[in-house]
């Protein structure tokens, strides 16, 4: 009877306590997606504004070539260092990982040149595109890469679009375009002919890099269905490809006047930042964009695209008249269209979105913290 009673007072006790913890989870998650938020805007946005900037600043420019490959070095050493801690400083497993992961498995290594030959093309034309185009243009013009995905998704994947999305995919376009006919015949083309700058040029820069984005995207997700490899692990293969493709790249386009001026020329502090954002800011979306539902995510997408408007009025003299704001306003609403759950996934889920939040945060957990020496792990990875 004592045993039973005191059982019986521990219940709501025990109740009480599973609230409270759930209650603090809550907020949590609140406080990360609010977080997750602000890092997306600001990397969207900051990345696209500081290129224009360093691109259009008066004297000698950097070669972008060079840029590219510093971003991938650096982005595979922070990753290895990175697993390096996974694997509690022990050297010997840290190499043996490596070897594992990248040589023995030299298959599964060997899928991501694809992806990563695309992606190396796409950094580059980036740069290309945002030295051609006022930033506000290129960030509008950007998100036709939600309309390559989509469509490489049905074409590649066999996955189904809902009306809104399809509605959403038309309104994109066609706030795309708008905004092209108001840059080709306003103010802003003129601007671009005075600072040697081709607006053609920069257009189709962006077009190839939405293009490949959207394939490069679809093509990874295709060929690592199952995979139980890291982030980490992936982004070390990806980078190993990138900076041989990209050294490649560099030598062909700017070979003869970097063997002449240097890799570093025309590096300053600003150029550093650039970097550091594109090399340490896709890392640092990979792991927040975890706490990130679609709709979060393009919310983050719309809010940077008015971020970068508005300082490119200020920063750049870019000018806003009622037809850029009209084609604006369709792709910023597209973009959030676009990432609402499907009406007959809602039900389903609202119900798992508490698992997923703490599955969520339980492999960000891993994915920064020294990981046990479970039997199956190493494999795995």
């Amino acid at each position: 009877m004592m045993i039973m009673a005191a059982a019986g007072t521990e219940s709501p006790n025990k109740s009480t306590e599973d609230k409270t913890s759930a209650r603090r989870q809550n907020e949590v998650n609140r406080k990360l997606k609010y977080i997750s938020l602000a890092i997306l805007v600001i990397q969207n946005a900051s990345l696209i504004l500081s290129i224009r900037y360093v691109r259009t600043l008066p004297g000698d420019h950097f070669y972008t070539t060079s840029a590219v490959v510093m971003a991938e070095v650096l982005k595979v050493f922070t990753c290895l260092v990175i697993v390096l801690i996974q694997e509690r400083g022990n050297v010997k497993s840290f190499v043996s990982l490596l070897y594992d992961s990248i040589v023995i498995q030299y298959l599964d290594t060997l899928k991501l040149a694809v992806p990563s030959l695309i992606y190396t093309l796409q950094n580059n034309l980036q740069y290309v595109a945002i030295s051609n185009l006022p930033a506000a243009t290129f960030q509008v013009t950007y998100q036709l890469k939600i309309l390559t995905t989509a469509l490489f998704s049905v074409l590649m994947l066999r996955k189904s679009l809902s009306k809104i999305q399809w509605i959403s995919l038309v309104l994109l376009f066609a706030g795309v375009a708008i905004v092209q006919v108001e840059q080709e015949g306003g103010k802003q083309k003129e601007a671009l002919t005075s600072t040697n700058q081709s607006y053609f040029k920069g257009l189709v820069s962006v077009i190839i890099s939405c293009l490949s984005s959207g394939f490069a995207g679809v093509y990874f997700e295709k060929i690592l269905k199952g995979s139980s490899a890291s982030v980490w692990m992936r982004n070390i293969q990806l980078g190993i490809f990138g900076t041989v493709l990209g050294l490649l790249g560099m030598w062909w386009n700017d070979g003869a006047a970097i063997a002449e001026k240097g890799f570093l020329f025309g590096y300053t502090p600003m150029v550093w930042g650039v970097i550091f954002n594109q090399a340490f800011g896709g890392l640092l979306v990979a792991v927040v964009v975890k706490y990130a539902d679609n709709i979060l995510k393009g919310f983050a997408t719309s809010f940077s695209i008015i971020v970068s408007t508005i300082t490119s009025v200020y920063l750049f003299g870019f000018h806003v008249d009622l037809i850029f704001t009209l084609g604006a306003g369709l792709v910023i609403g597209a973009v959030y269209m676009y990432s609402l759950p499907k009406p007959n996934a809602s039900t389903s889920s609202t119900s798992t979105s508490s698992s997923s939040h703490s599955k969520g945060g339980d492999s960000e957990l891993e994915a920064f913290l020294p990981n046990p020496k479970a039997p199956g792990m190493k494999k795995g990875n």
